[in-house]
């Protein structure tokens, strides 16, 4: 496990992954949003949208160190597909 110490000392563990939610779109398509990262977008296909949020994850990580944002070096990255059932 990795450790990082906040400004007041303390040791909080690295998160060893980013978790990014897939929902379908309010007109089409699916949007997928990153929980630890601000990092947005969306594609007509699953396919599409996972390939969007793998290149978006990689270039919003370019050049900055993970540790800013509470991950390990070459975090995970963990997608959920929300879906909406719909009720009778």
């Amino acid at each position: 496990m990795t450790l990082t110490q906040t400004p007041s000392s303390a040791v909080v563990p690295l998160n060893p992954k980013i978790t990014a939610k897939i929902r379908v779109g309010n007109e089409s398509g699916y949007v997928a949003e990153c929980v630890e990262i601000a990092v947005v977008t969306q594609g007509e296909t699953l396919d599409e949208v996972v390939n969007h949020l793998q290149e978006a994850v990689l270039l919003h990580l370019e050049d900055e160190d993970p540790k800013q944002f509470g991950l390990v070096e070459k975090p995970a990255l963990s997608i959920i597909f929300e879906l909406e059932p719909d009720y009778a």
